[in-house]
Formats: C-alpha cells, sequence, structure tokens
C-alpha cells in the first residue's frame, strides 16, 4: 500500500516498498489518494511493475483519511469515481478496488460504488464487511457483501473475520463470494494460507504445525526482516510480529516485555530460542 502522492514526488521509501523481487507472481500493488493527478501518476508508475494495481478505498486509519484518502473517499462518490476513473485510464494492467461497506452506518454506498467500479472498467471488488467507524470492531457484515455480489457481473472477493477454516467456508456459503482475502487473521499465523486451502480442497484439516515447524517460519521471518528493513529498524518493526506470534503461550508477556528494548538479530533470535525451549 503507498501513496499516489508519493509516487508523483519519486519518493525513495515509496520506490522500495514498492520493491518486488523475488516475489511469486502475479503480484498487486495498492496505491491511495484522493488526488487526480497523483492517483493517474502513481497508476502509471505501478502498472510498469505490478500485474494488478488495486485502489485503496478500505483503510481507516486517521492519518490517511485526515487526508480525505481510504475509507473516507465512501463519503464523496463524486470524488471516488473521479479517482477510479484516472486509475484505470492510466494502468496498463487490470485495477481493482478494495472498500469497505461504507462510512458508518448512515452512509452505506457499497453497493453503489461497486457498480461504478464496473461501469468504469475495475476488473474485481474487494468488500471488507465493516463501515470506517466500526473499524475492526464488532462482526463482518456478510449480508452486505452478498448483496456486492449480486449487483455486479465481475467477481467479489470477501474481507473480515476469516481466522481459520470455518470462517473461509462460512465467507464462501454465506456470500457466494469467488474468493476471499485474509488479513488481520495471517498475523502471527502466516500458514493460515495453506491450512485453509488444503480445507476448502479436500474438506479436511491438516495437521496443526509442530512448535519447531513455528520456530523456523518465525526464525526464517526476522531474517527476511533484517534483510528489507535492515537491523535495527527491522527488529523494531518485528516487534509487532513477534507478539501475534507469541499470543497465548506460557509465559509470552514477560517475553514480550524482554524483547521490547532489543533492537539486534541476533540478540532477538537468542531470546527466542530461550523462550521457545
Amino acid at each position: 500500500m503507498v501513496s499516489g502522492k508519493a509516487i508523483q514526488y519519486n519518493d525513495e521509501k515509496t520506490k522500495k516498498l514498492m520493491n518486488i523481487d523475488g516475489e511469486k507472481r502475479p503480484v498487486a500493488i495498492q496505491i491511495f489518494g484522493s488526488d487526480i493527478e497523483a492517483l493517474g501518476c502513481g497508476a502509471k508508475y505501478a502498472s510498469q511493475i505490478a500485474d494488478i494495481v488495486d485502489i485503496n478505498m478500505g483503510c481507516p486509519a486517521p492519518k490517511v483519511t485526515k487526508n480525505g484518502d481510504g475509507s473516507k473517499l465512501l463519503l464523496d462518490l463524486k470524488k471516488a469515481k473521479d479517482v477510479i476513473e484516472a486509475t484505470v485510464k492510466n494502468s496498463t494492467v487490470p485495477v481493482t478496488l478494495k472498500i469497505r461497506k461504507g462510512w458508518d452506518d448512515e452512509n452505506i454506498v457499497a453497493i453503489e460504488i461497486a457498480k461504478i467500479a464496473e461501469e468504469l472498467g475495475v476488473a474485481l471488488i474487494t468488500v471488507h464487511g465493516r463501515t470506517r467507524k466500526e473499524f475492526y470492531s464488532g462482526k463482518a457484515d456478510l449480508e452486505i457483501i452478498k448483496k456486492v455480489k449480486q449487483a455486479v457481473k465481475i467477481p467479489v472477493i470477501g474481507n473480515g473475520d476469516i481466522v481459520d477454516e470455518e470462517s473461509a467456508l462460512k465467507m464462501f456459503e454465506e456470500t457466494g463470494v469467488d474468493g476471499i482475502m485474509i488479513g488481520r487473521g495471517a498475523m502471527g499465523n502466516p500458514w493460515i494460507f495453506k491450512k485453509i486451502k488444503h480445507f476448502l480442497d479436500h474438506g479436511e484439516k491438516l495437521e496443526e504445525l509442530s512448535m519447531s515447524e513455528k520456530l523456523k517460519i518465525i526464525q526464517e521471518h526476522i531474517e527476511l526482516q533484517v534483510k528489507a528493513k535492515g537491523n535495527s529498524s527491522g527488529i523494531r518493526e518485528f516487534r509487532k510480529h513477534m507478539a501475534a506470534y507469541t499470543k497465548n503461550l506460557p509465559n509470552s508477556t514477560s517475553f514480550r516485555n524482554r524483547i521490547n528494548s532489543i533492537q539486534d538479530k541476533d540478540e532477538l533470535l537468542n531470546e527466542l530460542l530461550k523462550f521457545w525451549k
């Protein structure tokens, strides 16, 4: 997820965020913003790198919405239409759209904006079944996702509260969507994709990963994080992942307290090994 304006201004940090070397294809780059010229520029640049350009109209973060970006666009359908039109016009690859059901309960616009997107040439829509006002509280509304699916002919992806095999199947069965998107459910649980796919394909659950298998994945994650972000910054950023990986494990609170001041990879790995034993 990168800013269209940052791409327009040739921001180096943003270019690093768009580095997809070694990634499995297809790869999507998601752009956000409300400045039409910047979005056009962002779409043009991103489509030279990625296989898909995704428009973000779902982010609820105040630092994004205060500028009229992300889910704030759901309050201004004219501006939202202009953003979609500029992105589609300037992209050389398929454009997709991520939305929420609306800004709040008085502004439920998912169906309306899905129809606009389809008319303008958007190839696929992802719907998170919450309003911006809800952030991540309560339960995702599967009924609105179902209604969007019924309202358009292009593929619709369901998003919200998919945390295991059962919730994934429920999303498919209750909404009729073409696919699912997993967000927070993957935090500290990156094997969720393999487990859900196996369950949907074969109707049976995979065995839970052993603690040693999970440790190897965490170690690999740390190495990749440091490679991408450097030792100090990478390890600081990794703390949120470590909190997710160790959630509900015995003595995890004291372990997290110990590592909160660590900024060195080797030191973190050493503490992790001691804790895992």
